[in-house]
């Protein structure tokens, strides 16, 4: 599976961020899949670049050519794909992805997940999304949400294409579930 992850051109401040994006990067190679990413070399997103190379993982960066003006490009990805702008970008990201797991990180990285969030509420996508809460991160988003829930700009059923996990442990058990879920459904 491609596990297309957002996250962060910048470390944050918490020390849980960057061993987070370390345990997610294990737990792509531990199963085989491939990381999908924004092609970066710096932060979050070469952290977990990084790691997963180190672990003798695929990684695919899609990266727009304006970018490399303003920040480098992961030289050692197995492949990058140049981009024309961010449109691309997140068209191509999603498109290509199995599974969306976002990290901490700033308003790109809330851009790309509201994008996949839309593309889900109008059925072009079923793959679920996990925001990794790390430290709680994510809590004001996830209230946030929620009041759009309550207030009816969100339906219920939409609010939970948006899955709020804390742990990488949390998200394994999750994924177990539904894809045994799944499973069950097929046969």
């Amino acid at each position: 599976m491609n596990i297309t992850v957002y996250c962060g051109s910048n470390m944050g401040s918490n020390k849980k961020y960057r061993s987070s994006a370390i345990e997610l990067a294990k737990w792509i190679c531990k199963n085989d899949h491939s990381l999908l990413y924004g092609g970066g070399a710096s932060g979050l997103m070469g952290v977990i670049a990084d790691t997963v190379l180190e672990n003798g993982g695929k990684v695919l960066g899609v990266r727009p050519e304006f970018l490399s003006d303003i920040e480098a490009a992961h030289s050692g990805v197995t492949q990058l794909i140049k981009v024309e702008n961010m449109s691309e970008r997140k068209k191509i990201m999603i498109e290509n992805g199995d599974l969306y797991i976002a990290l901490p990180g700033g308003l790109g990285t809330l851009e790309e997940v509201s994008e996949v969030l839309s593309w889900s509420m109008i059925g072009r996508i079923s793959n679920p999304c996990i925001i990794l809460n790390i430290d709680g991160f994510y809590e004001d988003l996830k209230s946030q949400f929620i009041k759009m829930a309550d207030e009816g700009f969100l339906s219920e059923e939409n609010n939970k294409k948006l899955v709020f996990i804390d742990s990488i442990e949390e998200m394994e058990e999750y994924l177990s579930g539904l894809y045994k879920s799944l499973s069950s459904k097929i046969v």
